[in-house]
């Protein structure tokens, strides 16, 4: 059973993004924590709203003596030093974390372990989140270094750009993987192409305007060994049936496509449904407003929704579509 340290303050949709990328049957159990059965470790190295993954030693309630007597009791399992990281997800369980990892580093030593606090061979995560404590040995720190790759440090820079962390989200929940070919009809810079390329998967991007071409190439070239991007309509892509494993796309906010022959309207309903002939798996459409009708028409199941507040004045809606099944 694995330990799932949840970043962000919408656990519904960290949950989902580890649930389709590496802990199918992960749960939430409190604020910011949830639990799985199984894990896909090199997979879950690449989560973006998921900080750590832990192997769980158990669950108790939030208070650092129940922490204690939890531990003392536990089968470690372990040869090695070791060191005592606690939080307190969010505030929300009152806990002086410094006074858990000095107890529960007591507890270990206790048992014979050598404490390490800077180079240790093994870090236990001890995490209080409302009522709940749990206690787990760290396996994965997830990739944090968002940051490096934001869109302004990129070579390429236009206003608008998504944030990678979010990209990294949208890649991972529309099922890319190594070795999968991930499509973005609507590139722009190709933030999603680069999230897309560095889990592995080859990205395929379209765009209507040149300069968003060249600007997604040259972007790519910095991070993606192996992608292709061109210039097109997105409602007619020219790729042939099934050509692809999944796509992401960031639709147009309340603002018409360069393309002038199409409204917003038809411009998102015709590229869902060219996106749903080119493509195998699952779809994840984001936009400033519910484009399910849409979606629903163009061929696809809605499997989940989500909406995310940017700032006062924009939501930012994301779907979460699945191929219909035939009758």
């Amino acid at each position: 059973m694995y330990l799932l340290e949840l970043v962000g303050s919408h656990d519904d949709f960290a949950v989902a993004e580890a649930r389709a990328a590496a802990a199918p049957d992960v749960d939430r159990i409190a604020p910011g924590l949830a639990v799985a059965p199984s894990l896909d470790l090199e997979r879950a190295r690449d989560l973006a709203f998921t900080r750590y993954a832990s192997r769980l030693v158990g669950r108790t309630d939030a208070s650092v003596e129940r922490a204690a007597t939890l531990l003392d009791a536990a089968n470690v399992g372990i040869e090695g030093t070791v060191a005592v990281r606690a939080t307190d997800v969010r505030g929300s369980a009152g806990v002086d974390t410094q006074r858990a990892e000095r107890e529960l580093g007591g507890v270990l030593t206790d048992r014979g372990f050598a404490v390490d606090l800077d180079d240790p061979d093994f870090v236990l995560r001890a995490v209080f989140s409302n009522d709940t404590c749990a206690l787990g040995w760290l396996s994965v720190a997830t990739d944090r270094d968002y940051d490096a790759r934001k869109p302004t440090k990129r070579p390429f820079f236009q206003p608008g750009s998504m944030d990678p962390m979010l990209a990294r989200a949208l890649v991972n929940l529309a099922g890319a993987s190594p070795g999968s070919r991930l499509l973005d009809p609507m590139c722009g810079t190709g933030g999603v192409l680069i999230e897309a390329g560095l889990v592995g998967a080859t990205p395929l991007g379209n765009d209507a305007q040149a300069k968003m071409v060249r600007g997604a190439r040259e972007n790519l070239a910095a991070y993606a060994p192996e992608f292709a991007v061109w210039q097109g309509d997105a409602t007619h892509l020219p790729l042939r049936d099934d050509a692809v494993d999944a796509a992401v796309f960031d639709a147009p906010y309340g603002r018409q496509s360069k393309i002038e022959t199409h409204s917003l309207r038809d411009l998102v309903g015709g590229a869902l449904a060219e996106v749903e002939r080119v493509t195998t798996g699952r779809c994840v459409l984001v936009a400033d407003r519910d484009w399910c009708d849409e979606a629903t028409e163009a061929g696809w199941t809605v499997e989940s929704r989500f909406v995310r507040r940017v700032h006062r004045s924009l939501d930012r809606h994301v779907l979460v579509l699945d191929p219909a099944t035939g009758d």
